[in-house]
């Protein structure tokens, strides 16, 4: 059974039909056990794509009309308005579209999935924002596009889905310098806990932080940790840590009716 995280901010606009969708539900098994949604993993193809239709068909749409991207970490957004095959898939981090029965969908497992949706002007978008994007402006590029798509930035709900918190999140010096380089104000979002040396970052609050300097009031963070929950999360750093050899990815996505 399908288990997606839905918020009232989003579900409330008419005609939004969204879901932050766990690993629950599906047909994959083993490391990929059961609704792993990545393409671009070693799982069966297709289970991914049973997977997919079943998200598919609980939004509302069919399989060919839930669209995802090829992710690569970068800050580029697209405005869609016919479906492409998965062969097809753009390289871009975020989807926009004001076409009805079109499902966005951003694909993660420890970076932020981001849906958006304009209350007045039927405009949607899902982001899929890791550090690196977050960093070089995938949430402002997302919402360029929305307004070029007729959206106004004080209409816009923005929600932060399931991701790796702080609490997992260990970084190391030079990672933290690529943030405090660019702008040393982005301390703020490092902190050492206690009997521990070296720093820990706040992906999620970065990412929403970003988003009100954009002009966004509505902006939310579900506040679900990927890494922290195996049962219901893939999580990347968890695999890596487990030395397992492959993981999947859950999916966000969000529609108009």
């Amino acid at each position: 059974m399908l288990e997606p995280i839905e918020i009232a901010a989003l579900a409330g606009i008419p005609g939004v039909t969204h879901g932050f969708f766990t690993r629950q539900g599906g047909v994959s098994e083993g490391d990929y056990s059961s609704l792993n949604c990545g393409i671009g993993s070693k799982d069966d193809r297709q289970r991914v794509m049973e997977n997919r239709a079943r998200i598919a068909e609980h939004i509302g749409t069919t399989p060919e009309r839930l669209l995802t991207c090829h992710q690569i970490h970068s800050a580029t957004a697209l405005l869609v308005v016919e479906p492409w095959s998965i062969e097809a898939q753009p390289k871009a981090d975020a989807l926009v579209t004001r076409t009805p029965g079109l499902a966005l969908a951003a694909l993660a497992a420890d970076c932020a999935p981001v849906l958006f949706a304009d209350r007045n002007a039927k405009v949607v978008a899902a982001a899929h924002a890791g550090w690196k994007g977050a960093l070089g402006g995938i949430v402002e590029a997302t919402l360029d596009v929305m307004e070029e798509a007729g959206a106004r930035r004080r209409d816009v709900v923005a929600v932060i889905g399931p991701c790796i918190s702080q609490t997992a999140y260990e970084v190391g010096p030079e990672f933290q310098a690529v943030f405090t380089d660019k702008n040393p104000e982005y301390a703020r979002y490092f902190t050492v806990p206690a009997g521990r040396d070296r720093a820990h970052f706040d992906l999620p609050n970065f990412i929403a932080d970003r988003l009100h300097a954009s002009g966004i009031d509505s902006v939310q963070v579900v506040g679900v940790c990927t890494y922290a929950n195996p049962n219901r999360f893939f999580s990347y750093r968890r695999t890596t840590h487990a030395r397992e050899p492959d993981y999947g990815r859950q999916i966000s996505a969000i529609m108009l009716g």
